[in-house]
This record gives structure tokens, sequence and C-alpha cells, in this order.
């Protein structure tokens, strides 16, 4: 077997192969938090994040299966994000993750 295929299988790697990056886990949690959110209200909960950038990782998601997009065909445009039911079972390790955080950050 190669190793390529090694890698596929190991669920750590799948994983990460879905929401690896900087900011995929970072725009999750803030779709958690308002549960629907409009793409500026995202942008501006994350300031040093690049348009391009939150754009290419937000159809990353929504390929992914994790974020839904629904598109509203009015002027000016309006696009709204959730989390799908996917999306939503990764909020356990979400929660754990600020835990983690929360107690760390100031040591």
């Amino acid at each position: 077997m190669s190793m390529e295929k090694e890698v596929i299988k190991c669920p750590v790697n799948y994983t990460l192969s879905i929401l690896g990056g900087k900011w995929k886990w970072a725009i999750l949690w803030q779709i958690s938090r308002q549960e629907v959110i409009r793409y500026g209200v995202l942008k501006d909960s994350l300031r040093s994040i690049a348009h391009k950038t939150l754009s290419q990782q937000l159809k990353e998601l929504e390929n992914s299966g994790l974020v839904h997009r629904k598109q509203y065909n009015q002027i000016p445009p309006k696009v709204e994000y959730s989390l799908t039911e996917k999306g939503k079972t990764l909020m356990p390790i979400l929660e754990s993750m600020a835990q983690w955080g929360s107690i760390n950050m100031t040591k």
C-alpha cells in the first residue's frame, strides 16, 4: 500500500485535509456563535482575513458539507451562512478548543 493511501485512511489526516489551515476553525466558530451570519458581519469578525481568503475558505467549507450558503436575489445582494448538521457535529471539538485556549492563553 502506498504512503498516500495510508494517509487518506488516517482519520486525523482526513479531518485535517478538510479543516486544515489558519482560518477554517475560526470561520466555523464565528458562524456557530451567530447561527446565521451575513458575509459582511463574518468578515468584520475576522478582521485580518482577506476577502479572497474568506471567500475561498467558505467555498471549501460549503463543498465539504459543513456550511450552508443562502443567497437572496435582491439589491444589494444578501448572502447568509449557517452550519449544516454535519458542521454542527464539530461544535464539541470547537468548544473544547475554546476551553483549552481560555485556560492556557494567559499562562
